[in-house]
């Protein structure tokens, strides 16, 4: 049995979406739980299991996770997916071909700065592997994305630095995108699944929009000091500029392809594939650093 995990929150845009993709592309059996805190209780009829959450994302995935441990047997899969992500195909030869080199599959965003992490969006793992580990979504654990930068962390940081420290390996799903139109979001991973990015906060930039080269730059200061002053406002005043207004279109991208993807038909996944086919799968198996 395969146990799917994910999360929506105060909107139920994707429930029908995701659920319809799953029933198209899932090839096992299959049983799906959830959390719709702050959705109408109607939609519970699109899931086989609703748990009662509150609180941040990780502390979700991880108490359905907990719940799910419970009925299931340590050979069944666990997949963890969210809320705004689907089968685009069936993914199961994938999955077994993954499972099949190392304990845990999982989408790592490397077009995010590099990020090191497995990623909630798409991750998959057995039962028993799950809780052996035991797996933990939060944060936390921290890396610089920049020689000398800060830190940084994000959702997924603990359960790396639990692979780390148990030595244990895991097959890297990377985006296939043929076609970006975003850095970011938009994003197929492996061929086998979408995921649309931010869908249940209001529209923001990520740290790879900011180095991407678009953003204004910025004007050189003379060395005069109130001209270096009045220079600066221009500077800040022109930053703020362009973040409303690639906000701004940003949101508009994401409620057109939203748009798209909700009237069903497969337009909208050949405009990010494009034509070419000979984009990888599965990246490779990332072993743990060795620790002092």
């Amino acid at each position: 049995m395969l146990y799917v995990a994910t999360v929506h929150f105060r909107s139920p845009r994707w429930v029908e979406i995701q659920t319809r993709y799953l029933r198209e592309h899932i090839s096992a059996p299959y049983q799906v739980w959830t959390s719709l805190e702050g959705i109408d209780p109607s939609y519970a009829r699109h899931f086989d299991r609703v748990v009662e959450q509150v609180g941040p994302h990780a502390g979700k995935l991880n108490h359905l996770a907990m719940e799910i441990m419970q009925e299931a047997s340590d050979t069944d899969l666990l997949m963890f997916l969210d809320g705004d992500a689907f089968p685009i195909a069936d993914p199961m030869p994938v999955i077994t071909d993954g499972l099949s080199r190392a304990p845990l599959i999982a989408v790592r965003r490397a077009e995010h700065l590099d990020d090191p992490q497995p990623h909630p969006c798409f991750c998959v793992t057995t039962v028993g592997a799950w809780r052996e580990l035991p797996g933990d979504w939060s944060k936390g654990h921290a890396w610089s994305r920049h020689a000398g930068g800060p830190l940084w962390t994000d959702v997924g940081a603990n359960l790396l630095r639990k692979l780390e420290l148990t030595g244990t390996p895991w097959v890297e799903l990377l985006r296939s995108n043929r076609v970006n139109l975003d850095p970011m979001y938009f994003a197929i991973y492996g061929d086998i699944v979408y995921h649309h990015g931010s869908s249940f906060r209001p529209a923001t930039l990520s740290g790879v929009h900011h180095v991407s080269g678009a953003s204004p730059s910025p004007l050189p200061l003379p060395g005069v000091p109130l001209l270096d002053r009045a220079i600066r406002v221009v500077n800040r005043r022109r930053s703020q500029a362009w973040e409303r207004r690639t906000v701004d279109q940003r949101a508009e991208l994401s409620q057109s392809m939203y748009e798209k993807i909700r009237a069903g038909g497969s337009d909208w996944l050949t405009e990010l594939k494009g034509t070419d086919s000979t984009a990888g799968k599965v990246g490779d198996v990332v072993a743990p650093p060795a620790l002092s």
